[in-house]
């Protein structure tokens, strides 16, 4: 979901993390061994269009809202910015119109970096478009460390129902 409410536990987001991280760092290689190959001005316009055309308006607008919400379309425009799957579609149709070129990695590393680095997903409709602490994500991380722990854990953080640890809420309702 967001760095502040990844809705994993805190050891899956983590991982979750790591395997972009490493493919960050694949990108970082590739990039010291072809550095005289790289045409700096291709690379940097292809690294920011990501953010001027994803990112830059939708944190304008949720700024500017004076209750944080704003249209999906600013949803939309970061997830399809951000995405690996629109990157590669703008490789192929550079590779295609333009040829391959090095200048490419650019696109791997910003979408690899921002969610290995900064932690930053796709970005759900029903959440802020900027991280915002939310309480019942911080129940849910509770009650986690409790089951991994090895406590009777709530079936529902908002009720005193308790679910022994590793018996599932189906389980408990099926009695």
């Amino acid at each position: 979901m967001d760095i502040k409410n990844p809705y994993e536990s805190p050891v899956t987001f983590k991982l979750h993390r790591a395997e972009y991280l490493v493919g960050f760092a694949v990108t970082i290689v590739m990039t010291v061994l072809h550095l005289g190959d790289i045409r700096w001005p291709v690379w940097l316009a292809l690294f920011l269009y990501i953010d001027v055309i994803g990112y830059i308006p939708g944190a304008i607008a949720f700024r500017r809202s004076p209750d944080g919400r704003i249209p999906k379309t600013y949803y939309v425009l970061y997830n399809s910015m951000h995405s690996l799957i629109t990157c590669g579609l703008v490789a192929g149709l550079w590779m295609w119109l333009v040829g391959p070129e090095w200048a490419l990695l650019a696109l791997p590393f910003h979408v690899l970096g921002d969610r290995g680095v900064f932690g930053n997903f796709l970005k759900p409709f029903g959440r802020p478009f900027e991280p915002v602490a939310n309480p019942q994500y911080d129940r849910m991380v509770a009650a986690l460390r409790k089951a991994a722990a090895g406590t009777r854990v709530p079936a529902d953080p908002d009720t005193e129902t308790a679910v022994p640890t590793g018996e599932t809420v189906a389980a408990k309702a099926a009695r």
